[in-house]
């Protein structure tokens, strides 16, 4: 297995504590920039669009660094990757100088179909394998570090004979890939699949952390449902916490998509978010004003790719 993506991390810059970017929060966000360092953006939202989308990239872009986390790129398909979806998403990504981008390990799409939803996949050896592969020709066609990120899931998929901690974990290393770390998600699937998050944790490769997720919830009838419509409960802080106090990380961000409360209300969390930070990573509470004053990396000039550039690939996918 090759270690290339940990030694990448290295190079990779301290974004901070950020915001997911959201057209409802988007004016009290670039009104707050001093209280927050960053931003991330759902790919699909910007990717070839003009009018107020473009003007509101293009505003971000002016104040802050971006990263995306991608929803549709359905890595885990038996679907040919969308060779369209790749090309526009390369654009995007070379625009905003991205340090990296981020997907779900899930998939969302069945015979050409999105069905917009996350869905699990069968943790199988066989998947495993189907799953890497494909991470690798995206990871080389983007040229950029790529992070997948644990989901929420309320079923365990047929044909399943892994757990799913260690079909992650076999993902991330057989990949060489990076981990966006929900610990939101990791406390959702513990309560709804009566597991112990922290041993959890433990099992995963968290020096590939680049990223952590912090979100809210809610109680449904039989389940607790990953809606980031609710504050933070102090559990999923306390999680964060434990991972920071384990491995170090480039950025910690909250995401809030509906019932969108006071701004001063989403401060607050990104300031206890801060707090947490400050304990075990100083350069995370406080990155500096180079980094936050920066609207974008270029992934040459910061040397991400210390053992040589990742081979770019020819894209010969059906679209």
């Amino acid at each position: 297995m090759s270690n290339e993506f940990l030694t990448m991390k290295k190079s990779l810059p301290v974004l901070g504590i950020g915001l997911g970017l959201r057209r409802e929060l988007a004016e009290s966000t670039f009104e707050n920039r001093d209280k927050i360092d960053w931003l991330e953006i759902v790919p699909e939202n910007y990717m070839d669009l003009g009018g107020m989308a473009r003007e509101r990239l293009e505003t971000a872009l002016e104040a802050f660094p971006l990263v995306t986390h991608g929803v549709n790129l359905s890595v885990g398909s038996v679907d040919d990757l969308n060779q369209d979806y790749l090309k526009s998403l390369k654009r995007l990504l070379d625009k905003i100088k991205a340090p990296w981008f981020s997907d779900h390990l899930c998939f969302t799409s069945v015979g050409g179909k999105y069905l917009h939803d996350l869905l699990p996949l069968p943790c199988s050896k066989e998947a495993v394998k189907h799953v890497v592969d494909r991470i690798k020709i995206v990871q080389s066609y983007i040229e950029r570090p790529f992070l997948v990120e644990n989901i929420s899931y309320y079923m365990s998929m047929p044909g399943s004979h892994m757990a799913e901690v260690d079909f992650l974990a076999e993902i991330l290393e057989k990949a060489d890939c990076g981990l966006l770390l929900d610990v939101n998600n990791v406390y959702v699937n513990s309560i709804n699949h009566n597991f112990d998050p922290y041993k959890y944790l433990d099992k995963l490769p968290l020096s590939r952390t680049v990223q952590i997720h912090v979100a809210g919830h809610t109680h449904g009838e039989e389940m607790i449902i990953d809606t980031h419509g609710n504050p933070v409960i102090e559990p999923v802080f306390e999680l964060l916490d434990y991972v920071l106090g384990e491995t170090t990380v480039n950025a910690v961000m909250l995401e809030r998509d509906q019932n969108y409360p006071q701004f001063s209300d989403i401060l607050a969390e990104l300031d206890q978010m801060r707090s947490i930070a400050g304990r075990y990573q100083p350069p995370l509470a406080k990155p500096s004003i180079a980094a936050a004053a920066t609207n974008g990396f270029d992934i040459e000039d910061q040397a991400i790719f210390t053992q040589g550039k990742m081979p770019g690939r020819t894209l010969e996918l059906a679209g």
